[in-house]
Formats: structure tokens, C-alpha cells, sequence
């Protein structure tokens, strides 16, 4: 069969070029039809004001499934995954358009790279071309990249929970927030979670933000049986777990109007407080369903409205003892931190007060 010529895309004005625009990205399901490359492309542009609203001077990695999303396909997570289906994309692709600018952002290593940094629609719509389905932008703004402008709160289902059970902890979520005076703007995470986001003052950086969410999830947990901050899966049970550590430095969640690698082309959607508390399947929204809801106005369309300080959030986290949970495990040791072992494999003797292990004598 002859190969499909490329196409063209009206992405703000500017024609992006998108190739093999008939690739198949998602099969078709019982409930949505198949999906192409170029509806992909499409779709972007067709939410281009949200999203934009998400991207906007953000360094953004790039989730890439350039063979499209099948049952069995395998997202790369490290060096050991070379052989991968998909992969994360932090530095900006050969080949890029003039057009595409970048922001340089640190990695907890020290290192550093040159990242996407989206200033218009047609930019997530080229790469949308290079296969893109998710984008992951950090939570700060180009012109400080080292201090965030948003708090992001990840109420993640662990086994033996639901979405149900998400909805009801964001319920909890949004009114602790709005006690503190904060408001907290929500969506789906395009699978079973639920984010909330809160635009703070740029006046903070990663560690107290990170210090910030781990202090309203402990509050949450005391309001909430069924909430955890445990880091070792171990320990959280059949609760909802606050990824506090999503607010670490190249710690990212995957923005709103980002389509994520599951059949039916979810989305992580933006809603109102009122909708998510009937909404029962977030698979609702899609790429087939979302277009239309946009197309009667963004559900966040006044984030940007209010900057919050953090100094009730980080209050708490100084009521509660001001106590250091486990950083993510590719980071260096932390000031603080715990021991970095299962707390089932954890035998005390091996270790200090500080966290760190005592050698063998």
C-alpha cells in the first residue's frame, strides 16, 4: 500500500506539517473509533487554548509514541527499557522548527538541557507529528525555572480503590483548601485519578513546595481514613496516596487536555468542582468528546486569575514536625531524608539517625 502523503494542520494560523497522517495511534473500541496521527495533530489544535493555558512558557518532556498505543506496548523508564515501544522525551529533537523555543532547566543530578518550551499552539501540534500523545510540563515558568508557580496534588488510587473514592478525597481536598483561602482547580488524570492544581506566587522553591504538599497531604489523612502519604506501596493499603513527590525538581504530571496511552484516547480534562462530583467515568471524556466541551469554554479558564501564597500550607507542614519523607530514588541523598529501604527489609541497627547506612565493621 502507498504511503500517505503528508498533511497540514491550521494550528493558530501557522500550517504545521504532520507525516504518515494516517498512522493508527489508537484502535477503535467498543464505545470510540480508531484514532489517526492526524486526528491526533487535530485534536491539539482544536483545544489549543487550554492547553496552551497549561504549556505556556513551561519547560515540557515529551511522552512519545511515534508506533502508536497497542495492549502489550511498553513506556521506557529508565536505560534498562532500551528496548521500549515508547519513551520521554527531555531535550528538544533534531530537526525541530525554527519556530519552537526552549527554556534550560536543571535536573536533580545537575545536570542540564534544553527543553520544549511551548509559546504557541502549533508547537504541541508539531509534536504531535513526532508522535506525541502526553506532555509532562514543569510546574514553573521560563523566565524563573527555579521556583514554581503552581502546587500540583495527586490523588492517586492505589489497589482495592476507584475513581469514586479519588472524587470523594478531592472533595475533602477542596474544602481544606478553601479553609486556608486557597482555591484549587481540578481534573481528571485521564485515567483513574484526580488532579489538583493551585497557581502560587513564584516566590518558593522546589523543596518547600514539595514541603507544602507533604503538609496537606498529612492534614488530608487526618480527615480522611482512606487517604495515605506512605511512600512504600507497602504501607498504603486500600487508600488514595498523595504523590507528594510529584512536586520534586523534573517531577511532572501529565497536563490538562493531554491525551494519555490508553484504548479509547482519554483525556486528562479539565472539570468544574459540581461536574466532578457526578462525573462516575472519566473515559467520558476523549479525544471525541472533549473538542465540544472546550468549544463552550475552558473549566479553567481563570486559573491564572489568583496567585496563592504558600504560607498556610507550609504552616501545617511546620505544625506537623516539620518531618522529611523519602525523595524519589534516582535523586541524591536528601537533608533529612529516611532511609531509602522497605520498611519490611529495614533492619535498624544499619542505620544512623539521619538516614543514612552504617557499613559493616
Amino acid at each position: 500500500m502507498a504511503k500517505a502523503p503528508a498533511a497540514e494542520v491550521d494550528a493558530g494560523g501557522r500550517a504545521v506539517r504532520v507525516s504518515s497522517p494516517d498512522r493508527v495511534i489508537y484502535e477503535a473500541t467498543e464505545s470510540t473509533g480508531e484514532v489517526t496521527k492526524l486526528m491526533v495533530a487535530e485534536f491539539f489544535a482544536s483545544v489549543g487554548d487550554g492547553l496552551m493555558r497549561a504549556l505556556r512558557e513551561r519547560p515540557t518532556a515529551l511522552e512519545r509514541w511515534p508506533s502508536g498505543v497497542r495492549e502489550g506496548m511498553k513506556l521506557a523508564t529508565g536505560p534498562q527499557d532500551k528496548n521500549a515501544d515508547a519513551f520521554y522525551q527531555k531535550r528538544v529533537a533534531k530537526g525541530a522548527p525554527d519556530y519552537l523555543e526552549t527554556a534550560t532547566i536543571t535536573f536533580p543530578s545537575g545536570r542540564t538541557a534544553d527543553e520544549v518550551c511551548p509559546t504557541e499552539i502549533a508547537v504541541p501540534v508539531w509534536c504531535a507529528h513526532m508522535g506525541t500523545l502526553t506532555f509532562h510540563p514543569w510546574p514553573v515558568r521560563r523566565a524563573d525555572v527555579d521556583r514554581p508557580d503552581e502546587l500540583r496534588i495527586d490523588l492517586d488510587p492505589q489497589p482495592g480503590t476507584s475513581f469514586a473514592d479519588a472524587v470523594r478525597v478531592a472533595g475533602v481536598a477542596r474544602e481544606l483548601l478553601e479553609e486556608k483561602g486557597i482555591t484549587g482547580f481540578v481534573k481528571t488524570s485521564g485515567n483513574r485519578g484526580v488532579h489538583v492544581f493551585v497557581r502560587i506566587e513564584p516566590r518558593w522553591d522546589f523543596v518547600d513546595v514539595r514541603h507544602a504538599a507533604i503538609g496537606f497531604g498529612r492534614e488530608l489523612e487526618k480527615r480522611d481514613s482512606g487517604v495515605t502519604t506512605a511512600w512504600w506501596k507497602e504501607e498504603r493499603g486500600e487508600r488514595i496516596f498523595v504523590d507528594f513527590n510529584q512536586n520534586s525538581r523534573d517531577r511532572t504530571i501529565a497536563s490538562a487536555y493531554s491525551l494519555r496511552p490508553l484504548p479509547g484516547a482519554p483525556v486528562s480534562t479539565p472539570v468544574t468542582w459540581a461536574e466532578l462530583a457526578d462525573l462516575k467515568d472519566p473515559r467520558e471524556f476523549n479525544l471525541f468528546t472533549v473538542p465540544d466541551r472546550v468549544a463552550d469554554g475552558d473549566p479553567w479558564a481563570t486559573i491564572d486569575d489568583v496567585a496563592h501564597s504558600l504560607e498556610p500550607l507550609l504552616q501545617l507542614w511546620e505544625e506537623q514536625g516539620a518531618v522529611e519523607l523519602n525523595y524519589p530514588p534516582d535523586y541524591p541523598k536528601m537533608p533529612g531524608e529516611p532511609p531509602r529501604v522497605q520498611p519490611s527489609k529495614k533492619v535498624a541497627e544499619h542505620w544512623d539517625e539521619q538516614g543514612n547506612r552504617i557499613d559493616d565493621a
